[in-house]
Order: C-alpha cells, then structure tokens, then sequence
C-alpha cells in the first residue's frame, strides 16, 4: 500500500465535490485527506486528495475520477512535489511551560497566534514530516485542540 497524492482540476459549480467525494465512498475508497479552494480563474477549483492503495486500486481510482463530467484534469503529483499543510494546536501551559512550549514552537519557525491564561494556540505550516516531528515534541503538553488542513 503507498500514499498517493491526485490533483483534480475541477469546474467551481454546486455538488462537485459531493461527487466526487460520492464516487470514493461507492467504491469503498478511504480518503486520507481532501482539500479543495478556487483557483486564480474562479470558473474552477482545484480538488487535492490524499488516498492510499496499491497499483491497481490508484488506477481505478484515477479511471472513475476521470469519467465524472466536472473534472477537467486529473495528475498524479510525484515524490518531488512541494505539499505543505497546515496546523493550528491549542497547547495547555502553565506560566512556567509557556516558554518551553514557545522554544519548541521556535525551533520550528511556528507563529504563536493567540495567548490565553493557561494555553497557546500555535500556527504552523509545512510537510507531514516536519509537523508530526513539532507534534512529537509537544506530547509532554496537553493539547486540547488540533486542526489540520490536509496537503
């Protein structure tokens, strides 16, 4: 089984991405992760859709998602490809960990967003690895929130 990344070119109407989306479930795919926004011509959006599966069950994937009439294009994207994602962490501090927990966040080029009595809320971008690598570290913390966006 292996990671696959598609990048789907869609036309921006109603329904496509309930679709979409309709189309893995019927088959009995797993969407690891789904993000979809308009691109600079807003007649479309761009769909990227994170699945996992062997060789033959990418290719159906890609064969099905390409007959659906609101999809224009269809891309497998490469190894090489830059992904990036996002996360927001709502991190529990007591006033002497908000500094440890500020360190670590700067360590990773993190932004601190929000600063409360007993927490912080932390924006980070970047690939998978390096925000598994940030959530690694702050495990000795309690989060109370986490928000990821997806590739």
């Amino acid at each position: 089984m292996q990671k696959r990344v598609f990048q789907l070119l869609v036309d921006n109407t109603s329904g496509v991405l309930n679709r979409v989306a309709g189309l893995f479930s019927r088959r009995g795919y797993n969407i690891d992760s789904l993000t979809v926004g308009v691109t600079q011509d807003p007649r479309y959006s761009r769909m990227t859709i994170v699945v996992t599966g062997d060789d033959d069950i990418i290719e159906q994937i890609i064969k099905q998602i390409e007959k659906l009439v609101d999809v224009n294009k269809v891309e497998v994207l490469e190894d090489n490809s830059v992904c990036r994602e996002l996360i927001l962490t709502k991190v529990k501090t007591t006033p002497e960990q908000r500094q440890q927990v500020m360190a670590v966040a700067d360590i990773f080029r993190a932004k601190i967003v929000d600063v409360g009595i007993d927490s912080l809320i932390i924006e980070l971008t970047g690939n998978q690895n390096k925000l598994d690598a940030f959530l690694n570290l702050l495990a000795d913390y309690e989060i109370l929130e986490l928000v990821r966006t997806g590739i």
